[in-house]
């Protein structure tokens, strides 16, 4: 009896353990079951709020897959995630563009576009590597402070995949490569999108960042050669430049001279001596003469600075064109600068293809940081080209007819002449073109302090043919005229619609705007309705397209040694 109940007493504890520890599963795969929902409300909140501002939600949505499920992801981890997206998509449009074959003898302008497409995607891949090791390598809490940073690259590979396309004419072969590039324009889109709105993004993870300074402050303050505010990586050598030109004391590293008295006799000759790996300022001094060639100093070197004995003295001519010689745009160019932190003074860069010669740049840049002081820019159409990157130009000169200044860069040029020619019968004068295509990109064309008037040639017929501030290019097209004199043969409308074949109506999405101009062509009241943006802004909208605040000049112009002027002129 006693045995029975014994073992009755250790069935009934097995039984009560058993419940026990039912109770207990079945409270951990609730606990369980309930966090795991709530990690999932987590991650698609995150997801949800992080391509909010994407243009491609689908796309946008597809790229975070790797990161979307796991709640402890980062928007550092979002965002290389979408970086590294379109990496794999570019690099999958690049291998669309390699496998087009057109013949050059038969076709060779496709033929040139396709290896121009190459080339182009090649640095899109680069820029793109590049904004994906500065989000890996950016503490969380200042990756607002890289906004700037990241859209300049990140709008650089925008432009190169569209301009791969505007290189093509023929439908069939243009239709291969856009559809090759679908998905990688529109990621990159999204990650312009997704930096541009960063704060956002970051207060949506809970992430507490450092609010950018205050811009409005020393507006009115002039670098010079000496100025103590310098970010520490510049060297005290490199500040010295553009001052020690001025007194004649500069060693250069290499001499380019027609006649024989310096180290080369053609600056392509220069160029092609510049060191691999070379550190610091390289400097190529070209003495006076003219110089008949197309020169490229490609992006791989960096830092070369390019002075001449001044304008209408060192002068570099070239005569390559569309309209006659059937060559693409960016091939056109006199001289082509892509290396990084690129600078010239005292040249003249000329095309003179003339006004038939229609498209025709004499001076294309594409580096980042660029700064070009007293030089002549000279051309009728398509003059000049600032394809990419930030640029800035200070007491040139630079002439043309139609979208002679045009790019999808951010450049501002200061104090400068800007000179309307004569173009060809039945032509209209336009002074800008931007391209600006995304509109959350921080890119367009600043003209401030700078004189607009009309070329010898032009003068005596100004009121007779139609001289226009501008047409955009693209449909977020930016212009800003500030603190200009502008004459009076510009047309009161001001503006003009960018017409094609397609007929976009990119003067409905334009920003075109004017703050403290003067000139008889400065008056405001009879400017284009068609262009519904258009406006005249105040001094506190103003500042943001001064140099400081626009192309961050503060933060690299002091080390050109060249003056320049942070805030307003006035």
């Amino acid at each position: 009896m006693g045995t029975k109940v014994y073992v009755a007493s250790i069935v009934g504890v097995l039984l009560v353990i058993a419940v026990v520890i039912g109770t207990v599963a079945m409270t951990k795969n609730t606990n369980g079951e309930k966090e795991n929902e709530k990690n999932k409300f987590v991650s698609t909140k995150y997801v949800t709020d992080f391509c909010a501002p994407a243009s491609y939600k689908d796309a946008c949505l597809k790229s975070v897959e790797p990161v979307a499920n796991n709640s402890t992801a980062t928007p550092k981890d979002y965002i290389k995630a979408v970086i590294h997206a379109t990496i794999e998509e570019v690099q999958k449009a690049m291998n669309v563009t390699k496998g087009m074959y057109i013949d050059k003898k038969i076709d060779p302008f496709h033929h040139m576009a396709v290896e121009d497409c190459k080339e182009l995607l090649e640095d899109a891949i680069d820029e793109l590597q590049a904004s994906f090791s500065m989000v890996g390598d950016s503490e969380l809490h200042t990756l607002n402070d890289r906004v700037d940073e990241l859209l300049n690259w990140l709008g650089a590979v925008y432009s190169y995949q569209t301009s791969c396309l505007d290189e093509f004419e023929k439908p069939e072969y243009k239709s291969a490569i856009e559809n090759g590039m679908v998905n990688a324009t529109q990621l990159t889109h999204n990650a312009v999108d997704i930096v541009a709105a960063m704060s956002e993004v970051l207060k949506a993870f809970d992430v507490d960042f450092h609010l950018k300074p205050n811009t409005s402050r020393r507006l009115l303050e002039v670098y010079e050669m000496g100025h103590d505010s310098y970010p520490a990586w510049f060297q005290v050598a490199d500040r010295m430049l553009l001052a020690a030109h001025r007194g004649g004391i500069m060693k250069p590293n290499a001499v380019v001279a027609k006649d024989g008295s310096g180290q080369f006799k053609t600056i392509s000759e220069a160029i092609a001596a510049y060191p691999p790996n070379f550190k610091g300022r390289y400097l190529i001094h070209v003495k006076a003469g003219v110089y008949d060639e197309q020169v490229t100093i490609d992006k791989n070197k960096l830092n070369i600075f390019i002075f001449g004995d001044g304008v209408g003295k060192t002068i570099v001519t070239g005569h390559k064109n569309y309209g006659i010689m059937k060559i693409q745009t960016s091939n056109t160019a006199t001289f082509n600068a892509l290396g990084e932190g690129f600078m010239a003074k005292g040249m003249t860069f000329r095309n003179t293809a003339g006004p038939k010669g229609h498209q025709a740049v004499a001076l294309r840049v594409q580096a980042d940081r660029a700064a070009i002081f007293e030089c002549n820019i000279e051309g009728y159409q398509d003059t000049l080209y600032y394809q990419t990157h930030r640029q800035f130009y200070r007491d040139c000169t630079i002439s043309g007819s139609v979208d002679f200044i045009f790019g999808k860069g951010s450049a501002v040029i200061q104090n400068s002449n800007i000179i309307v020619r004569k173009g060809d019968v039945g032509q209209f004068n336009a002074v800008t073109a931007d391209g600006k295509e995304i509109f959350s990109e921080r890119t367009g064309l600043v003209l401030q302090n700078c004189r607009i008037m009309a070329g010898e040639d032009l003068f005596p017929v100004r009121f007779q043919i139609a001289s226009y501030l501008g047409r955009p290019w693209k449909q977020f097209s930016k212009i800003v005229i500030m603190e200009s004199e502008i004459g009076d043969f510009i047309r009161p409308e001001g503006y003009n619609p960018f017409v094609t074949q397609e007929r976009n109506t990119n003067e409905k999405t334009a920003e075109y705007y004017e703050f403290a101009n003067r000139g008889l062509g400065a008056r405001t009241d009879k400017r284009s309705k068609l262009f519904s943006k258009f406006r005249v802004i105040d001094e506190r909208e103003a500042v943001q397209y001064t140099v400081e605040n626009f192309i961050g000049g503060k933060l690299w112009l002091p080390a050109t040694g060249g003056q320049f002027t942070l805030g307003f002129t006035r």
